[in-house]
């Protein structure tokens, strides 16, 4: 049986390109059946009492998996107190322009972020040539991605239709997730809009020193997967390639979405990349999507941080989803720290979270970060493509997060059969072959 399981998941990791990884499992689905097939077919003193040890084993396995063991359902993730201000946010700051009012104005009041600043601005900078991932065509493909983007601003927001359809919330919110996800949205979350969900004042373009208050009742979260081989050969220029592709992705969902919630009458905003006026994790944690893990991107259930977000703000009214509140994931992130052991940027916290803010919670080194993707020219991505939730969404990883939910113990020995199947430190992708020019 184990003999089958194993080669099943060898299979599996062929399928997922992961050649590596194939190969240890298929050397442990040689070795761990081997003290069974022995105990059976050689005579030896105390055969019985082996056969009894090593079945034994197997049962505390089974049973380790399948009795929640130290899922503290009684968790509660912090509830910030106070707003961020987009205008501290390193994108807000790599757009501010040496001379003008805005850049002496920043600096006049945040004077130790001048140095820290200066020193990535010296770098080659994002998807710019002479940066160590540069590729011209890579690259390209990435900017057309986000000038797409760019274009779609405009369409955020618009003219309401005056003729109000009235609407069930259980029945129009059944409808919109549902055509959300055959849009080609992966999960869709729908929480109440909290003042800490929005920006306190916007930091960029012709936002920068906007100040905002709540227009809106609810939010609309949504994720998009992120394709795993473009993640896997991070931080290589395919990984701003498929950042770009899926924030365009997203982008143009919530757009929609918001055309439509509007064309019934009712007024709705889309939140799309580089015109955010909430803060997108924050809202899809809340929202029931996942939980904000170590590495400070928005953790879900099915593929961890491999996805992006988009967020429409509506009046509409509509049935909202409660947080999962998950220690499983939480204490997994606890637990793991394999982002922080493969960040070339030494970004990511090895700590346990800590009172920041009067939140509980974990912190990067934005600026690190940040001065990291000036270096190589794309947003590096590593911390995502090591994540063990990262892993595709089929059965054999659904089996080894089932028992990651459900026992802490379980949550160990997961840590330690992805260390030693995928390595502790697992180094990049191939990009995959189409990309070759």
């Amino acid at each position: 049986m184990i003999f089958v399981i194993l080669n099943v998941a060898t299979i599996i990791s062929l399928i997922e390109n992961e050649k590596p990884a194939a190969k240890r499992i298929f050397i442990f689905s040689l070795l761990i059946p081997l003290p069974y097939l022995l105990a059976g077919i050689i005579n030896f003193n105390y055969q019985f009492e082996a056969g009894i040890i090593l079945l034994g084993l197997m049962v505390i396995f089974i049973v380790i998996f399948i009795i929640p063991l130290g899922r503290n359902r009684i968790y509660r993730h912090s509830i910030p107190l106070n707003r961020i201000d987009e205008r501290d946010t390193m994108f807000s700051r790599n757009e501010l322009k040496p001379g003008s009012d805005n850049f002496k104005n920043y600096y006049k009041r945040n004077p130790d972020n001048k140095a820290i600043d200066d020193a990535w601005r010296s770098k080659a900078g994002l998807l710019k040539p002479g940066s160590s991932q540069y590729n011209p065509f890579h690259f390209a493909s990435a900017d057309a991605s986000f000038e797409t983007i760019e274009a779609l601003r405009n369409e955020v927001n618009g003219p309401i239709n005056p003729t109000k359809i009235e609407v069930r919330p259980e029945e129009i919110t059944s409808y919109i997730k549902n055509w959300v996800k055959k849009l080609g949205a992966l999960d869709v979350g729908i929480t109440k809009l909290q003042d800490y969900h929005i920006y306190s004042t916007g930091g960029r373009v012709e936002r920068y020193g906007k100040k905002y208050t709540r227009q809106h009742e609810f939010a609309i979260a949504f994720t998009v997967e992120m394709d795993k081989d473009m993640v896997s050969s991070a931080p290589s220029g395919t990984i701003v390639m498929e950042s770009g592709q899926q924030y365009l992705e997203s982008g143009k969902i919530a757009i929609q979405l918001a055309k439509f919630i509007r064309n019934i009458g009712y007024e709705a905003q889309a939140h799309i990349d580089g015109n955010y006026e909430v803060v997108c994790p924050l809202v899809a944690r809340d929202a029931g999507l996942g939980e904000i893990g170590r590495m400070g991107l928005l953790m879900t259930p099915k593929l961890g941080p491999r996805v992006r977000i988009a967020v429409v703000t509506t009046n509409l009214p509509l049935n909202v989803d409660l947080p999962l509140h998950d220690y499983s994931m939480i204490d997994f992130c606890i637990k793991c720290k394999k982002c922080a052991d493969s960040c070339p940027g030494k970004a990511i916290s090895f700590e346990d979270m800590k009172n920041i803010d009067e939140v509980k919670r974990w912190q990067i080194n934005q600026e690190a970060c940040f001065s990291l993707w000036c270096t190589l020219g794309t947003d590096c991505g590593r911390c995502i493509s090591v994540c063990p939730f990262s892993h595709p969404n089929n059965l054999m990883h659904n089996i080894v997060r089932s028992g990651i939910n459900n026992s802490s113990f379980f949550r160990n020995v997961a840590l330690m059969l992805d260390d030693a199947i995928y390595g502790r430190t697992p180094p990049s992708a191939k990009p995959p072959s189409w990309l070759d020019v």
